[in-house]
């Protein structure tokens, strides 16, 4: 049995937007909660050198549309970095999940093999479009969705695996 590429890219994709979506609004809720002003939550990192939460849920939103749009053959949507606060990344992730939700299978299934040139960190990479899924852009997603999640954790939201998770 082969599995697609449009199977493990746009409903894991999708998936995990959603998951992130009810994990900020668990750090936004916690916020409320203990008066805490949402952008010390927002403008939180893990250490000194890493992008802050919001960085975090703006590269997930990339990534997610980006791999789409580079499997298919598409130009990657624009979006603005200018979120500044949680309603403005459900936001971003709404509108990730919408895009995500124009292709079908066809558009991405066959694709193991096209070519997918990028830059990242100032290096031209190379992959086969299978690679690059498997590889490249779905570790990229969940590392920074894993971020966010350890940004939130870190700052006392009740999170646990469940959340990253979701249901099934």
């Amino acid at each position: 049995m082969t599995v697609s590429l449009y199977q493990v890219s746009i409903p894991q994709f999708q998936k995990t937007l959603v998951n992130l979506k009810a994990i900020l609004k668990k750090g936004e809720d916690y916020a409320a909660a203990k008066k805490i002003d949402p952008s010390v939550m927002l403008n939180s990192r893990l250490y000194p050198d890493m992008f802050a939460l919001t960085r975090q849920v703006q590269i997930a939103a990339d990534v997610a549309k980006g791999a789409c749009a580079r499997l298919s053959g598409q130009e990657i949507p624009k979006f603005e970095d200018k979120e500044a606060s949680f309603a403005d990344l459900y936001a971003r992730i709404d509108k990730t999940l919408a895009y995500l939700a124009t292709f079908q299978p066809a558009q991405i299934d066959g694709q193991e093999e096209r070519e997918i040139v990028f830059t990242a960190g100032g290096v031209e990479r190379r992959f086969t479009g299978q690679a690059y899924l498997l590889h490249w852009a779905a570790p990229n997603l969940f590392f920074h969705v894993m971020t966010t999640y350890a940004i939130l954790r870190e700052n006392g939201v009740d999170v646990g695996k469940m959340d990253y998770l979701g249901s099934f």
